[in-house]
């Protein structure tokens, strides 16, 4: 009798306690999980040029027709023999900041191999442009849980013709400039954190928010050329990421393209990744162009090769689909444009390379940068065309999923 009294008794204790537990376990926040939480899995990411749609702030003045930069994509026009322009995209001509169409994006993109997007973020005159890609598009979306991505905070100049030579002509002034100072390097600070750190899929690495850099001169620029005093922005900016609940910031110096460079130019570029404290170095497209993508991508793997020579810290690799921007340029020809062996099965072969660079420096985030999503102006996109298809997607999927082997 005893014995049993001593069960039931156990018995209420147990299930009050399981109850207490699962009560805790309840009441916690879920833990914010990413798109990828293995660190042996690759990130591939692709970069957003996020100008097909119509800004509230700027849009009116720089695209007037109210559908961002389609207006001059529409308006390529052929060069030479056999020059794809006006370029196509296979799905018309959508609106960037469309959950609908972020939605279709994203599916194509987790169906292939790519699982980031990196979008480029502008600052100008004080405030944001071209954020409703990013805020009204991927953000509402309803599948943007299946994505990491993060933001590269594209600093640079902008003279007036450059987003449409169709209404500024020759005049070449300065619209924006890249450059910020302390009180709006704060507001940014603020605003990324905020409203985009705090996104259970933004890309952490090591629980590190990733934060990339496009004009590091124009980062200098703002803080009065000052090396150490653009150390004290980063050291500020590191700190507000702490208050925030992250254990630090991750800053990635974004090198654009790159060339070959002399012994004191390496020299310098490394130390002062050094002395301002970046965490690794991305690459925007590859470097080295060349009318033959043959020569374009050995270029860019000569390139790559310097890079890691110097370096200290992580360098990430960057595979092109290509480049044409002559519909930004009238005075463009044959010479300024990738067209000799420019096909998906090119593409595939240097971003085979590019998974065996990763593969080779385990010590850090496999990390490939892919220029670009959706760079219709510049010729380089992963997005569905009237020429090749999903050729260049099925060129991913192929090499990340260990289809292509290349001797």
């Amino acid at each position: 009798m005893n014995r049993i009294k001593l069960n039931s008794t156990h018995f209420l204790f147990s299930s009050i306690l399981m109850i207490l537990v699962i009560s805790v376990n309840c009441s916690q926040p879920e833990k914010p999980t990413t798109a990828i939480d293995d660190k042996n899995e690759y990130y591939v990411a692709a970069y957003i040029w996020p100008s097909c749609h119509h800004d509230e702030r700027f849009g009116d003045m720089l695209w007037p027709e109210g559908t961002g930069e389609w207006e001059v994509i529409k308006k390529g026009n052929p060069r030479f023999e056999g020059h794809y322009q006006p370029r196509l995209p296979l799905w018309g001509y959508e609106m960037d900041n469309d959950p609908k169409v972020m939605e279709k994006w994203i599916d194509a993109a987790t169906s292939h191999g790519v699982n980031t997007f990196v979008f480029d973020w502008y600052w100008f005159d004080g405030g944001p442009f071209l954020e409703s890609s990013l805020n009204d598009g991927f953000l509402k979306a309803k599948n943007n849980s299946k994505m990491n991505f993060y933001i590269m905070w594209a600093n640079h100049d902008v003279k007036r013709n450059y987003w449409n030579v169709h209404k500024f002509k020759d005049d070449t002034s300065q619209l924006w400039d890249g450059a910020v100072d302390w009180d709006n390097f704060k507001i940014i600070v603020d605003r990324v954190i905020k409203q985009y750190f705090k996104q259970p899929n933004y890309l952490k690495i090591d629980g590190k928010p990733v934060f990339s850099v496009f004009s590091v001169d124009n980062l200098l620029e703002g803080f009065g050329g000052s090396v150490e005093e653009t150390r004290k922005a980063f050291d500020y900016f590191r700190t507000e990421v702490k208050k925030a609940g992250f254990p630090d910031l991750y800053i990635q110096w974004n090198q654009g393209g790159g060339s070959i460079l002399s012994k004191e130019r390496a020299a310098k570029f490394s130390q002062r990744i050094e002395d301002m404290n970046f965490d690794g170095v991305a690459l925007y497209n590859m470097g080295g162009i060349s009318e033959d993508y043959l020569i374009y991508g050995d270029n860019s793997v000569k390139i790559r090769a310097q890079m890691d020579s110097v370096l200290n810290v992580p360098l990430f690799p960057c595979v092109s689909i290509g480049w044409d921007d002559t519909p930004r340029f009238p005075a463009k020809g044959m010479k300024d444009v990738v067209h000799y062996h420019n096909t998906p099965e090119s593409f595939a072969t240097l971003l085979y390379k590019a998974k065996k660079y990763v593969d080779s420096h385990p010590e850090q985030p496999k990390l490939i940068t892919i220029n670009a999503w959706n760079e219709w102006v510049e010729g380089s996109y992963l997005l569905p065309d009237m020429q090749w298809g999903y050729g260049y997607l099925e060129a991913v999927k192929k090499v990340m999923n260990g289809e292509m082997d290349v001797n």
